[in-house]
């Protein structure tokens, strides 16, 4: 069978009137199954020839029930013809030949256009299908589908034909679909979360503590310096000020990351990324979070080392030494630097020290 769709968007209406004066005699017993009063996409197809007894009132007719507007090498379009015969219905054949929309990444994979997903789940599984065995023929590798929380449906459609869970967001789950032989070369979810710390002192030698609400019974009582996530697309630097901001309602400039701590399985079998950052307050007043924080307070430097559960853990009594040496200067931290790299047209945030810079006031080593 061949078959040709034509547009009238490239197709001059004169075209367009002679080929139906040209069909009218062989289709002339047909009657069009839905009334058309100005259709803009036409379909031929030739090798098919569609065999009903005659009557003596002809009444046969085919109409595209859905047709596209133009075809490429990458996307065939659909063809549906249904038939009318002695004024019945019946599905000559229903062929859905289009790919779902896409474009290619940089490692030789697709991304599946996510606001272009067909409505109806079984028409999205005879699509997907015949992407899948288009894009394998293409040679290409991994296949990334968003589906939005308001098309879920098709998530079961997705993962029978073979797709796989990668992440989940609040309004999409993201599935992946690797194509050659052997195992997936596609990167997997992200592994960390990252959290941050604000160690806070004035000038009277007071640190910034908060008492949580909510904690592990082990760490019922213990006053500790401000600490959360941050949040996507937020900055180290930017997070550690915030976090602080929040909970007690101190305003704070950053200075330095004094440390930082790496440690595994911590939540959902992630790994975890902690950094202290060195602050300096800006204002004093304490106005606490109620919803996270049970107090806050400004507690003298000595009395907070001397916690019992501070001198009982070596990585909280390293964490403070380490803050302490800081304040005498003798150790230097890394200061937030801008930087603009050729490689992603970005600026970054570089974390490092200067020990040589006349505003520096760390001796180092």
């Amino acid at each position: 069978m061949e078959c040709s769709f034509f547009s009238s968007k490239y197709m001059p209406m004169s075209e367009i009137a002679r080929l139906e004066r040209t069909n009218s005699s062989q289709f002339s017993s047909f009657r069009p199954l839905v009334e058309v009063k100005s259709t803009p996409h036409f379909s031929s197809c030739r090798g098919i020839s569609p065999k009903a007894s005659h009557s003596s009132t002809p009444n046969y007719s085919y109409v595209p029930k859905q047709a596209v507007s133009s075809v490429d090498e990458e996307k065939l379009g659909a063809g549906n013809l249904l038939y009318q015969i002695n004024g019945t219905n019946s599905s000559l054949f229903s062929r859905n030949l289009r790919i779902l929309d896409s474009f290619d990444d940089e490692y030789g994979g697709v991304i599946v256009d996510s606001e272009r997903l067909p409505a109806n789940s079984t028409v999205f599984a005879s699509t997907l299908s015949f992407s899948i065995s288009h894009w394998k023929s293409k040679g290409k590798k991994g296949i990334w589908l968003k589906l939005p929380v308001e098309k879920s449906d098709l998530v079961p459609v997705a993962i029978k034909e073979g797709f796989e869970y990668h992440h989940a967001e609040r309004g999409y789950v993201m599935l992946t679909y690797w194509l050659p032989e052997g195992p997936s070369m596609l990167p997997a979810n992200a592994s960390h979360q990252v959290g941050v710390g604000g160690f806070v002192i004035n000038d009277k030698n007071e640190v910034l503590v908060v008492l949580e609400k909510y904690c592990a019974p082990q760490f019922v009582g213990l006053w500790k310096i401000p600490t959360g996530f941050i949040v996507e697309s937020e900055e180290i630097f930017t997070g550690a000020v915030r976090e602080v901001k929040e909970e007690t309602g101190v305003d704070t400039e950053f200075l330095e990351v004094v440390a930082f701590r790496h440690v595994h399985n911590v939540a959902f079998e992630k790994s975890d990324l902690f950094f202290i950052c060195m602050l300096k307050p800006v204002s004093t007043h304490i106005m606490v979070d109620d919803h996270e924080i049970q107090a806050a307070k400004w507690m003298p430097l000595v009395e907070f080392v001397e916690q019992p559960l501070i001198q009982q853990d070596c990585m909280f009594k390293k964490v403070i030494d380490i803050c302490i040496e800081r304040l005498g200067k003798r150790y230097c931290g890394l200061s937030v630097h801008q930087v603009a790299s050729t490689f992603d047209g970005k600026t970054s945030s570089l974390y490092y020290n200067v020990i040589d810079s006349q505003h520096n006031n760390c001796i180092g080593n």
